[in-house]
């Protein structure tokens, strides 16, 4: 059972690995003070590599639902809600040459939550006042998981293809596809998300500026 929700504005950020989330939320950020909305990603509460279930080959598979601290991530997003900072170590992705930071997430009038599996726990599904999703090709997608995988992440190609085919791909049918029907607002991807990324910025001002104002109903 979800909490009461209070006076914040919800909005949560999901699609499949490679669809482009991490750069939509860059850009989004760029327009926004934190005073204004609370960006939390989903990406700072993956479970440590042992807690991590395996397949038949013995590789981790962090494509899943139980990937993520689902419990700790909804309990910071209520901290968050309630008015409460969140402090939370970086998640580095088991790469070895990054030093984690310490980040630190204060309330705001307008939280934005954004990952993989963000609308698979019941009680954030159930508080979100918007929900979005990003979508592109398996073309589109497969490129950029490798071009972030090998740079970012510092992942072989092997692995990073490995990691598609067995597990990223049918994590999008079992977990991501069947919410294409659900969200509010489905943002395409294949060349450029400016389009969906400028009405959402206009939305968020006008939320800010004006919040009793702007409802969005769902379809």
């Amino acid at each position: 059972m979800s909490i009461k929700k209070s006076d914040t504005y919800i909005i949560g950020i999901s699609g499949g690995s490679g669809s482009g989330k991490t750069s939509f939320i860059r850009d989004l950020k760029s327009h926004f003070s934190e005073d204004e909305i609370c960006f939390l990603s989903q990406d700072e509460y993956y479970k440590p590599r042992e807690y991590q279930v395996t397949d038949e080959n013995g590789i981790s598979n962090f494509d899943l639902p139980d990937s993520i601290d689902q419990d700790e991530f909804y309990f910071d997003l209520v901290k968050l809600m309630s008015g409460m900072a969140v402090e939370k170590q970086e998640y580095t992705f088991n790469n070895s040459t990054k030093n984690p930071e310490v980040l630190i997430f204060k309330p705001a009038p307008i939280i934005i939550v954004e990952g993989l599996f963000v609308f698979q726990n019941p009680k954030v599904f159930d508080i979100l006042d918007l929900k979005v999703l990003l979508h592109a090709s398996d073309t589109q997608k497969i490129i950029r998981r490798i071009k972030r995988d090998r740079v970012e992440r510092n992942y072989p190609l092997e692995d990073v293809l490995y990691r598609y085919e067995h597990h990223v791909l049918p994590s999008f049918e079992s977990y991501i596809q069947p919410f294409f029907n659900k969200v509010d607002i489905i943002i395409n991807n294949n060349k450029t998300y400016l389009s969906g990324k400028d009405m959402l910025v206009s939305f968020l001002q006008t939320k800010l500026n004006h919040p009793a104002k702007v409802e969005v109903t769902e379809r």
